[in-house]
């Protein structure tokens, strides 16, 4: 009635009153009044179930996710601890796979099962290859248990996984301990699907590029530390003999050390594992009351709605592979990964090769330095830079970008042996510096594209779907990457170009069939 009574007066002023008498911001200020009126005497008789969805939140007690919403809602600022948490547990479970690189040529070598010098990158390439192939078993399973029994576990895990079998890597006497350890620490260390999620989870929607990006940050300092400690620590007893004797633990298992020191930073992950909060919303107990059960139910039927109207119909785990956006995203970021994982085994092959097979004959050390200051690089742009970026260009476009300057990057590589000296040193860090930078953007761009293309109930499933597929392309990576490069060594004059140029170009064939896959558009695909 008031309402009815408040709009009647101000249509007698409507044709009371002129245009000039009755200003636009008296109209808009009548408007307002009569549709607050109305939204009031409307909450006020309608009935519990007409209330906006909106309106309501659904909460259980004892729910670890709803815990973490509520906080979420009440604190709108950038949850610097938690993301501090996740950076420093992405960190070790990163630190095995990087730090391996500057002395995996010496380890094979020394373990004695290359015949002869030219075969060392054949070996080496299963041994970079094995873990990613133990992870391709395994991510699902740890993706499902992830959306079960909830993140945190699934971390912890992980990362008693890291301290234990990546000590007995470094203890590795014979070939097939180090194959052994490497598979069985990929198999159990399933914690790069979750964290993804976890990510995501933690924080307000705002933020949650930030936290994705914040990942790729964590692996791209793993990029600094892992190389540093592996290139510096690897053969302590020939590098500081004035330290460690070859008596010593550390001069009879000369990888023992910089496995060592992972161990111990990741026990240190472990401890601050206790302060991780959970982000799973665990509603399937029974025992657990509703907040109001007639709210719960509107909630719930508003959230199916929002979530077909955003992402078609809620899918079951196998619909996950029917979810054209998914799919597009998880394409991407599998056949980048190859690209990128062969890239860097074949990279630190060739840096430390002699310089009569078109190598650079650097030392481990000097390959732990290139990729340290890749590594810091890649830091910098994703905490400073790429936030920025991700504002003003679109996902496909930071992809199709960065993966056109690879290509004409790494095009020029096989001419940088001929430089020498200083000359040669600043041109190579340069060139890993921007490869890396290039292959972190991508990688980021694709993580996002995949979390947001699935509701949280499914993103641990989803996330262990594309490590999976990521995992296999990445065993398939080092293997061919290490016979590639032995064939090449064995083929320095090559047959229509050198060994070296045709070991790159065929890389670089990897890069350009993810750019052609970037202008696809899936039926009812949604990636921009």
């Amino acid at each position: 009635m008031a309402a009815q009574g408040v709009e009647e007066a101000v249509k007698h002023d409507g044709r009371a009153e002129s245009a000039e008498t009755l200003s636009s911001p008296e109209r808009t200020q009548n408007v307002n009044v009569i549709l607050a009126i109305e939204r009031n005497e409307t909450m006020m008789e309608a009935p519990p179930l007409t209330v906006p969805a909106r309106a309501v939140k659904l909460r259980k007690e004892g729910c670890p996710g709803c815990r973490l919403d509520e906080i979420n809602e009440t604190k709108t600022g950038i949850p610097y601890l938690n993301f501090l948490y996740i950076w420093i547990v992405c960190l070790c479970s990163t630190l095995p796979i990087q730090s391996l690189f500057p002395y995996l040529y010496f380890m094979i070598r020394d373990l004695k099962v290359a015949k002869q010098e030219q075969d060392i990158g054949f070996y080496a390439g299963f041994v970079g290859a094995t873990y990613f192939l133990a992870r391709t078993f395994s991510s699902v399973p740890w993706g499902m248990f992830a959306d079960k029994y909830g993140r945190k576990p699934c971390i912890v895990i992980s990362i008693l996984s890291v301290i234990i079998f990546n000590t007995l890597f470094g203890l590795s006497t014979t070939y097939w301990m180090a194959i052994v350890t490497r598979g069985l620490l990929g198999l159990l260390c399933g914690i790069l699907g979750p964290i993804k999620a976890y990510a995501s989870e933690v924080c307000r929607k705002e933020h949650q590029a930030l936290g994705i990006s914040l990942v790729t940050s964590s692996r791209a300092m793993a990029f600094v530390i892992g190389p540093a400690i592996g290139g510096f620590l690897s053969q302590p007893a020939k590098k500081y003999p004035h330290i460690f004797t070859e008596e010593s633990i550390f001069g009879k298992f000369p990888y023992f050390l910089p496995c060592f020191a992972i161990s111990v930073l990741a026990a240190v992950a472990c401890i601050a594992c206790i302060w991780l909060p959970e982000t799973l919303h665990m509603h399937h107990d029974d025992n657990v009351q509703d907040t109001d059960e007639m709210e719960t139910q509107v909630v719930d039927s508003s959230i199916q709605d929002r979530k077909s109207k955003e992402y078609g119909p809620v899918v079951s785990t196998k619909g996950l592979l029917k979810n054209s956006h998914l799919m597009l995203a998880i394409t991407l970021y599998c056949v980048f990964s190859l690209y990128d994982t062969a890239y860097h085994e074949i990279f630190s092959l060739w840096a430390v090769s002699s310089r009569k097979y078109q190598g650079l004959s650097f030392t481990s050390q000097d390959v732990g330095i290139v990729l340290v200051i890749s590594g810091l690089g890649i830091f910098v742009n994703q905490v400073v830079f790429y936030p920025f970026l991700a504002k003003y260009v679109r996902l496909m476009k930071q992809i199709q970008f960065a993966a056109v300057l690879s290509i004409l990057l790494l095009a020029a590589y096989p001419y940088m042996a001929n430089l020498y000296g200083m000359d040669l040193k600043i041109v190579i860090n340069i060139a890993s510096l921007l490869k890396n930078i290039f292959a972190a953007t991508i990688t980021t761009a694709c993580n996002i594209l995949q979390n947001t293309a699935v509701t949280q109930e499914q993103r641990g499933v989803a996330n262990g779907i594309s490590v999976t597929l990521m995992s296999l392309f990445k065993a398939v990576g080092p293997a061919v990457a290490g016979i590639l490069f032995s064939w090449a060594q064995k083929n320095v004059t090559g047959l229509f170009l050198p060994g070296d140029q045709i070991l790159f170009l065929l890389l670089n064939v990897v890069s350009v069939i993810g750019l052609l896959l970037s202008f696809m558009r899936f039926p009812g695909s949604r990636v921009k």
